[in-house]
């Protein structure tokens, strides 16, 4: 029995060094993460700021998300990921120190917070990508969805918990310049981790080729999303996704506080205790699911776990007990965030090593595409016809549409015609030739490592 079979399934992909090392970064990149969202939104108010002014500065993350995600993708094909995300440490890093030299000097204004956050969103835009790519590279590919089991809990207990609860404690200490120093110092700690671990090769064989470098960026992004159009079950979930999307996050987002305010009689701590009750349930779910095999049918099980998962929504503008939404939430949150689990291993294990970078930047992408328009009309469309019929939309549609889309896609023959079971050798390269075909296998196989730090 290996060191890896001795630990609970959950837990095997700790038998592997470079991976400790990779969870460490992260950690340490969602603590500062999630402190920034609270240090910076208490700076707006110190500064006298107004809900325009967080609006604006929630923009400027956004975009720089929007703008860097796509060129993000690109560059996880062509760049080794362990690089690409040493220099986002580097530049979170020298982010938060700014802000903490602008803050604590009394000049910082609002239009600084907007600029930085707008940064800090690019740097969001090459992470994502990078870091889907290169976990393959370090663990075989039945360790895979123990692994994004595991940011799937640490996504809710460190950026959404302890990140938030570290900002008010220094905040309460001092300031929110405190803070900012603070995180500025996380991300150096993540960047030192990231410096101790090796290169891994880019998964990718390159055919010479006289085009220009942004020529050669808008040629891999074509063939990227070609491969994406032309994948069935990619292209069938990602279209789910963003109907799901559309249908939830705005009564999520928008109506939920109306919800347990004008329905409980609630204020912020009840809803705080809502948000908390979701992020719980997606840290049991990732857990649950991290902890199992990947089941045979699970593309089915996927995308039933997101559309029934939407059925306690329904609840939620018929209710006046606040112990029922947060029943309801936390349901939500285990069958989301598990299903997500199972979603993201499946991008790692049956998206070609070459593609990987720019399909995970597109499903990134498109999958957000419409949340800004779902939160644009959420408020409307509730007072139009109440919040009642809202929930009852977003909990009872999305079923139906996940039905349509098994039936229609018809994913329970690709599932069964694919399984994923581990293979003792499989390819770790796919050529131009073979992407453009379409060519998929388990990603299991690690690449030689460099001994480059």
């Amino acid at each position: 029995m290996t060191r890896a079979e001795r630990l609970p399934r959950a837990l095997r992909p700790f038998a592997f060094g470079q991976y400790r090392l990779l969870v460490a970064a992260l950690a340490a990149s969602l603590l500062s993460a999630g402190a920034w969202l609270v240090a910076a939104v208490w700076q707006v108010v110190e500064l006298g700021g107004s809900p325009i002014d967080l609006s604006l500065v929630a923009t400027g993350s956004a975009l720089g998300l929007v703008a860097a995600v796509l060129v993000g993708g690109v560059a996880a094909d062509r760049i080794p990921q362990r690089r690409i995300l040493f220099v986002v440490e580097i530049v979170r890093g020298l982010t938060f120190a700014v802000a903490a030299l602008l803050a604590g000097s009394g000049v910082i204004e609002v239009w600084h917070i907007a600029v930085l956050s707008f940064v800090l969103g690019i740097a969001d835009g090459f992470f994502y990508p990078a870091y889907s790519a290169w976990l393959p590279s370090l663990l075989p590919a039945d360790q895979l969805l123990a692994a994004n089991g595991v940011e799937g809990v640490l996504r809710p207990a460190v950026m959404q918990a302890a990140g938030p609860a570290l900002a008010s404690a220094l905040i309460a200490i001092q300031a929110p310049w405190l803070a900012f120093a603070v995180v500025a110092v996380l991300q150096a700690a993540a960047a030192v981790v990231l410096a101790l671990m090796r290169t891994t090769a880019v998964r990718r064989e390159f055919e010479a080729t006289d085009l220009h470098p942004f020529r050669q960026v808008l040629v891999d992004f074509r063939d990227g999303f070609a491969y994406l159009l032309r994948t069935r079950w990619l292209f069938a979930t990602l279209v789910f996704s963003i109907v799901l999307v559309f249908l939830i996050m705005g009564p999520i987002e928008v109506l939920l506080p109306f919800a347990v305010k004008d329905q409980t009689g609630g204020g912020a701590g009840a809803f705080a205790l809502v948000l908390a009750a979701f992020g719980v349930g997606g840290a049991v779910g990732s857990l649950g699911v991290a902890s199992l095999p990947l089941p045979r049918r699970y593309l089915t099980l996927m995308i039933l776990a997101w559309g029934v998962g939407c059925v306690p929504l329904a609840i939620i503008g018929f209710t006046s007990w606040l112990w029922v939404m947060v029943v309801a939430v936390f349901i939500v949150g285990v069958l989301f965030d598990g299903a997500q689990v199972v979603w993201g291993t499946l991008l790692q294990r049956r998206v070609p090593p070459a593609m990987l970078g720019r399909v995970s930047s597109l499903d990134f992408f498109v999958s957000l595409a419409l949340m800004p328009i779902s939160m644009a009309v959420a408020g409307p469309v509730g007072e139009a016809i109440g919040l009642a019929p809202a929930f009852l939309i977003a909990g009872l549609v999305p079923p139906f549409l996940a039905l349509a889309t098994l039936a229609f896609a018809r994913l329970g023959q690709d599932e069964l015609a694919h399984p994923l079971e581990p293979t003792a050798a499989d390819p770790t390269t796919v050529t131009g030739a073979e992407a453009v075909a379409g060519f998929e296998f388990p990603a299991d196989e690690r690449r030689a490592e460099s001994t480059e730090p």
